[in-house]
């Protein structure tokens, strides 16, 4: 049983259980957050795809940690110039474990086709 997700532009398989790292989400550490952007489910053998996505379906997950990543050094130089410049980035991550994954009723996604 899987899933295939897309949160902050980057797409992520997941299953219960799963601790993902995904791009920083506007909750605090142990709220729950819904994706519903969901591409692809596989439960126990029914696998359905999405037109983009499948509707009514959802993957619940709580938040386990709000943090930084690690630093990422950006240097550039201009030879026989000197001309240097360091510039350092940590991205902001949120971290999360998959509780749930549900396709929804087939009333649900009758009603909205």
């Amino acid at each position: 049983m899987f899933a295939i997700v897309e949160t902050g532009g980057k797409q992520y398989k997941v299953s219960k259980g799963t601790v993902l790292r995904v791009e920083k989400l506007d909750a605090a550490v142990g709220d729950e957050v819904v994706f519903d952007k969901v591409l692809a489910v596989d439960l126990d053998g029914d696998f359905q795809v999405g037109k983009p996505y499948l509707p009514g379906a959802q993957v619940k997950a709580k938040v386990l940690n709000q943090g930084k990543a690690k630093k990422i050094l950006v240097f550039k130089y201009k030879p026989k110039k000197n001309y240097r410049r360091r510039k350092g980035h940590r991205q902001l991550f949120t971290e999360v474990i998959v509780e749930d994954i549900s396709l929804g009723t087939q009333e649900e996604t009758a009603a909205v086709e």
